[in-house]
């Protein structure tokens, strides 16, 4: 189990120096930053050269890489180009927004679409499950930023019910939570389903139904728990997208986040905001994923051996 558990840290440090390799060199080839903010012929040599000690754009990319890394493990991605600010400071600022909203939106897809799934695969082709299955078809197709739009003009504008957008006390999550959760909260469902019908028609079950237990033992002891692994896979993920990419709903609702820090940031080319972002982001999802093998590994006991 240890070893299990050391190779896939390994991994997710790979994975997170990886992606902000990629990422960092991304943010480079939209050009110099200081074309963005200095003015050619305007700005004296001497401002225009200082600019690029300040920011290390006078060195070599791989150089203004390993600077920024030896500096990122110890929070400090740099100055924003737009603000001059920290640009820790600035991402600090907008993480408890967004790990709110994905809390809430998780939360949503989980009370959803697990007793759906439950209940759509215990009364299988009843009317329960054929509405299961069709809130599975439509809340895969409906896009987000459409939803999103939709829940404002009927529940803000129409009824006057909720807020149209912003950050504010439980009212203000309720919308955004709905939209970013919608998607996720069928697709729980539908793995949900798949995964109880395939236990349900297990041996084991049919044993328990046989000797006499309960029927609500046999969907929730037997049936479900065997089923929690796939569904498990699929809400961590969820999880793990929720926090990386709530750019849309964020968006649509005025959520001061990250995904909207994101956003401005490619917008102004203000890259130290830019790769500390996704420095943050890459690190929460390798967590998250991390902390789902090492819950495969207390839950399946043959993952401890691998």
């Amino acid at each position: 189990m240890v070893i299990f558990l050391l190779r896939r840290l390994l991994f997710g440090i790979l994975s997170v120096l990886g992606a902000t390799f990629i990422v960092f060199a991304l943010s480079r080839l939209a050009g110099d930053p200081r074309n963005l903010y200095l003015s050619v012929g305007v700005t004296s040599p001497e401002v225009w050269e200082q600019w690029g000690k300040d920011f290390g754009l006078d060195k070599p990319l791989p150089i203004q890489y390993v600077i920024w890394v030896s500096k990122a493990v110890q929070l400090d991605f740099g100055k924003s180009l737009s603000t001059g600010h920290p640009a820790f400071d600035t991402i600090e600022e907008k993480i408890p927004a967004t790990l709110q909203l994905a809390a809430g939106a998780f939360a949503f897809a989980l009370l959803i679409g697990v007793p759906l799934g439950v209940l759509s695969a215990v009364k299988r082709s009843s009317f329960l499950d054929v509405g299961g299955r069709s809130f599975a078809l439509f809340g895969q197709a409906l896009p987000p930023f459409w939803l999103g739009i939709m829940l404002i003009l009927l529940f803000a504008v129409q009824l006057e019910w909720l807020p149209t957008s912003q950050r504010g006390d439980w009212q203000h999550y309720i919308l955004p939570s709905i939209t970013l959760g919608w998607l996720p909260a069928a697709g729980i469902l539908r793995m949900v389903r798949s995964s109880m019908l395939e236990t349900l028609d297990a041996e084991y079950v049919k044993l328990a139904r046989a000797k006499g237990v309960s029927r609500r033992k046999v969907i929730w002891k037997h049936a479900f728990k065997n089923a929690l692994i796939p569904p498990l896979t699929f809400a961590a993920l969820i999880l793990a997208g929720f926090l990386t990419g709530t750019v849309v709903t964020e968006t649509v609702f005025a959520w001061p986040g990250l995904g909207r820090l994101v956003v401005t940031a490619i917008n102004n080319n203000d890259f130290p905001v830019l790769t500390g972002s996704v420095l943050v982001f890459t690190v929460l999802y390798v967590s998250v994923v991390f902390f789902v093998d090492m819950t495969y590994a207390f839950i399946d006991p043959r993952i401890r051996i691998r």
